[in-house]
């Protein structure tokens, strides 16, 4: 079979312009980016006032592993799907980050023949937005040790500062350092270090802001640092807040792209779900439940990071709600929850499949516990026997849930359209009651330990001395009705991530806290999650190249 980005480059695409009057855009919101890319104004909400929304599809997944799930080719070939049953759909995603594109992951715009196109412009700098989004938080960061340099009138405490700079680029040597070294001409020596762009608190205003203004009061609301007595000094005391929404004027505004198979597709804003809330922007949500028939989203990673995120922190903030929630998996996944190796995967094993298969129990509770209704997508290998097949339906129908068979990366929209019917069966019958998780008003570790009982079935949650310090001074200075963004590994449902199926009765190890006050929630870290990833012994971009004419080989 040919790879991804030879199937995306044979395409033939639409007009972009095509693509937005199909999906009933005024040509007044519509920003060309070329030929095959477009930004759609904000203005595009607002002009649509009075329209009902769209029903919205959210598609989350089985606790991850090496063996993939599809979860974004999922999304992309069951919007597909929904156009060929004749149904105006718009998709939703994030957009992918340059470090894992280059390190071990691969791009995020689907595959085979359910991808977002063009691929290799969508894993590669976009429309520009990372870099905006990049630039407008390291901004901040330079504002901060330039106020040190200069007299300090604020009185930051240098010892006490957490706001860090960032880079779209797995680089673990830039985790930890000292900067301001070589003499009082280059600043203010302190200890500081380096994030991804995709765990910036920039890259989650920018996502969960309702307009530039709101995305403005947002950075200025961003907690810089400290003062020696210990209180907040936000970005607005520094005056920064209006040049970081002047860089962030045009990335505010959604992307505009389109299938293999011409259904619009909204990809805008990409945070991690291990490190971040791990959902694109509320803004291009609401533009595809304005201008589609129904609109379909995900969340990343698996239902317990980015589903529980985008139910208790995006749909809040946005007030928009999923009325069927998409959980895909993979025979071979199941089996490594059960424990089989990764090279044993195409061997027939129902053994293994039943143990595993307790994984996607836990994550269908969890939906539930949300009051939602779920679906499963069974995303087909040609290695998966018709027994093993036959096991995972026949449990689904003994836990009293739809399940289909999805080749959408084989057929494209043509081998999702028996998932496609079961969640219009599922929108149909209204049965979605959603019900949040926990009240906001609670204590801030009681509502991390909600999360780690109830979603992740934890015994129990320990905190450092220096996380239960933090937690004290965020609800002392008014915090602490805020929710919470739990940062931990997504290969497990707890903080380690040799413990796969569905382990029980551990501790959640909450060892850190940070308090993006900007964008509204509060960050517990757990275990060895990096907020700076690494590159692997041979990361993916040994096999990228361009040739003379300009052609992209590599990604995947």
């Amino acid at each position: 079979m040919k790879s991804d980005i030879q199937i995306a480059q044979e395409a033939s695409l639409r007009p972009i312009e095509e693509v937005a009057r199909a999906a009933g855009i005024d040509p007044a919101d519509f920003i060309p980016y070329g030929r095959d890319k477009a930004k759609i104004s904000i203005n595009a909400i607002a002009r649509a006032e009075g329209r009902p929304e769209a029903p919205l599809v959210l598609v989350s997944a089985i606790t991850p592993t090496p063996a993939g799930e599809g979860k974004s080719t999922t999304t992309v070939g069951l919007g597909q799907a929904l156009n060929r049953l004749g149904k105006k759909a718009i998709i939703a995603l994030r957009e992918p980050s340059l470090g894992p594109c280059f390190g071990v992951k691969g791009g995020a715009a689907g595959g085979g023949y359910s991808q977002v196109v063009p691929m290799e412009d969508i894993n590669l700098h976009f429309t520009g937005d990372f870099p905006a989004i990049t630039a407008a938080h390291n901004l901040l960061a330079a504002m901060i040790d330039n106020h040190l340099h200069h007299g300090n009138a604020l009185g930051i405490d240098q010892r006490d500062i957490p706001f860090r700079r960032v880079l779209d680029m797995n680089d673990r040597a830039l985790r930890e350092m000292v900067i301001g070294l070589g003499g009082k001409i280059n600043g203010v020596p302190r200890e500081t270090g380096f994030d991804i762009t995709v765990a910036s608190e920039v890259m989650a205003i920018l996502c969960l802001s309702r307009n530039l203004q709101d995305l403005k009061e947002r950075c200025g609301a961003i907690v810089a640092g400290y003062t020696r007595d210990a209180e907040p000094v936000r970005a607005r005391d520094l005056k920064a807040h209006g040049a970081m929404a002047a860089l962030l004027k045009d990335a505010i505004h959604p992307n505009l792209v389109q299938t293999l198979e011409g259904t619009p597709a909204l990809i805008h804003g990409g945070p991690f779900a291990n490190i971040a809330h791990g959902c694109n922007s509320i803004l291009a949500t609401r533009i595809a439940m304005r201008y589609g028939e129904i609109a379909v989203t995900e969340a990343g990673f698996g239902f317990d990071l980015g589903g529980e995120k985008f139910l208790d922190i995006k749909c809040a903030y946005g007030d928009v709600w999923p009325s069927v929630v998409v959980l895909v998996a993979t025979v071979r996944a199941l089996k490594m929850h059960g424990g089989a190796p990764k090279d044993a995967l195409g061997v027939e094993d129902l053994a293994a499949l039943s143990r595993g298969v307790l994984n996607l129990e836990r994550h269908l509770d969890n939906v539930r516990i949300f009051g939602l209704p779920a679906v499963v997508a069974i995303n087909r290998f040609p290695t998966d026997t018709p027994a093993e097949i036959a096991f995972l339906e026949k449990r689904c129908a003994e836990l009293d849930v739809k399940v289909a068979l999805s080749e959408v990366f084989a057929r494209g929209g043509a081998g999702g359209e028996d998932l496609a019917r079961l969640v219009l069966d599922e929108i149909a019958s209204g049965s979605a009651r959603y019900r949040p998780l926990y009240p906001w008003d609670r204590p801030l570790a009681e509502k991390i330990e909600i999360i780690a009982r109830r979603l992740y079935g934890a015994g129990g949650v320990s905190f450092s001395k220096e996380a239960e310090s933090r937690l004290a001074r965020y609800e002392k200075h008014g915090f602490g009705n805020l929710p919470i963004n739990v940062a931990k590994t997504p290969y497990s449902f707890s903080d380690d991530p040799r413990k796969g199926g569905r382990p029980s009765g551990f501790t959640l190890h909450v060892d850190k806290t940070r308090l993006f006050a900007g964008a509204g929630f509060v960050v517990a870290i757990c275990g060895d999650i990096m907020t700076m990833p690494g590159l692997p012994k041979k990361p993916a971009a040994e096999t990228i190249d361009v040739d003379a004419e300009g052609r992209v080989s590599g990604l995947f």
